[in-house]
């Protein structure tokens, strides 16, 4: 891993978070490799400087630290959110808030953010049409539409079924009963990992036509989203 390399070239040190922290960056990094047989005159590793600071482990919407300098990826939002393929567990959906691509909140919090700076590097610059988009306008996304608005961005790679598990339990955590006719949309989609997350949605901004649509839970083909009909919301 890139982040050990990094410590031992000196350019900072691995926090409580497991991300790594410099002192001229704070923990805002993307970390690079270069490989090479050069003979090259090593740095010296830097030491841990963290002190007392608990900030980032408190600060963890899902407890993803058992201990200091430890992660529970199970439990990291910015694993489930990206990597994890299925559905969401139930503990986790209220915990997620409006997140739909990452968290990010133990790196936010970082004292030593103090001395980052904006990126000059435009490729990494936030996109203005992506800063703060309408959950009503990406859970009607469709596979093309979701291809077009992100691409050149790191969400593509999570695919349309992912992404739309993530904003329907977004909007499920939103109190935005406007939405209900849209997450009603998505209950008949073809991917099970999609109608899924939207009979939780439903559940959750609107019980009463909840209760009148469980019915449809009877021609369910897959019973893992037959049982979010019935399941704690967590």
């Amino acid at each position: 891993m890139e982040k050990p390399l990094a410590e031992a070239a000196g350019i900072g040190w691995q926090g409580k978070h497991t991300v790594v922290v410099s002192r001229e960056f704070g923990s805002w990094l993307f970390l690079g490799a270069i490989l090479t047989d050069a003979d090259l005159p090593p740095d010296a590793p830097h030491p841990e400087s963290c002190g007392t600071c608990t900030r980032c482990l408190d600060v963890c919407p899902t407890q993803a630290f058992p201990a200091p300098f430890r992660l529970d990826a199970r439990r990291c939002l910015a694993y489930l959110t990206v990597e994890h393929k299925g559905p969401i567990p139930a503990e986790f959906r209220s915990p997620m808030g409006n997140r739909i691509y990452g968290c990010d909140d133990c790196l936010a919090v970082c004292p030593w953010n103090k001395f980052a700076a904006v990126t000059s590097e435009i490729r990494l610059a936030a996109r203005d049409d992506l800063k703060a988009p309408a959950l009503a306008d990406l859970v009607r996304l469709d596979d093309a539409g979701f291809r077009a608005l992100f691409s050149g961005s790191p969400v593509k790679r999570i695919g349309h079924a992912r992404f739309l598990r993530n904003v329907l339990i977004a909007i499920g955590n939103s109190d935005d009963r406007g939405l209900v006719p849209a997450v009603e949309a998505r209950l008949t989609d073809p991917e099970p990992l999609i109608r899924g997350a939207a009979i939780w949605a439903l559940r959750r901004l609107d019980p009463d036509r909840a209760a009148e649509l469980a019915s449809a839970a009877a021609a369910e083909p897959d019973p893992e989203v037959r049982s979010e009909w019935t399941a704690p919301l967590g």
